[in-house]
């Protein structure tokens, strides 16, 4: 092995390099019975980070005009409770929030049925903490999905 391979490997983490041994991990969502594509698959990160930008562009305007009044440090903080009292209702309810509607990204609970609107509850307070929705597994599920046993599918 040279060291560019190494360094590869390396940079690459170590999925990258047990996969180079042979670790076979299928694809994500695959522990879960979940499909490889189409609906019901996990959604891609692309569309999970777009429907969360629609939904706090959504709560900034909301908190801006109903809380803030130009005051861009409540605003911030405003939209923050927005976000959360946003996230609880929509997903508690219905399954996705408005930016997830548009991105076709539902949230259900592990063994596919609706997520309880406790676990929404859970869910929606650990992702407002923001430190558990950046730690992923490798089916591609944020500490805070896992917590609150759900997964981001494709609609």
């Amino acid at each position: 092995m040279d060291n560019r391979q190494a360094i590869g490997s390396w940079l690459s983490g170590p999925r990258a390099a047990a996969e180079e041994m042979g670790a076979d991990f299928g694809h994500r969502g695959k522990r879960l019975g979940l499909p490889p594509e189409g609906p019901g698959a996990v959604a891609p990160l692309g569309r999970r980070f777009g429907a969360l930008f629609v939904d706090w562009i959504l709560c900034l305007l909301i908190a801006n005009g109903l809380f803030a009044r130009g005051d861009a440090q409540a605003a911030g903080n405003a939209a923050l409770l927005v976000f959360l009292v946003l996230s609880i209702l929509t997903v508690g309810t219905i399954g996705c929030t408005p930016g997830k509607r548009l991105f076709k990204v539902r949230v259900v609970s592990e063994h596919g049925g609706r997520l309880g609107f406790g676990w929404a509850v859970v869910r929606s307070v650990l992702l407002c903490l923001a430190i558990p929705a950046l730690i992923w597994d490798r089916d591609g599920r944020g500490l805070h999905d896992r917590l609150s046993r759900s997964v981001q599918v494709r609609m």
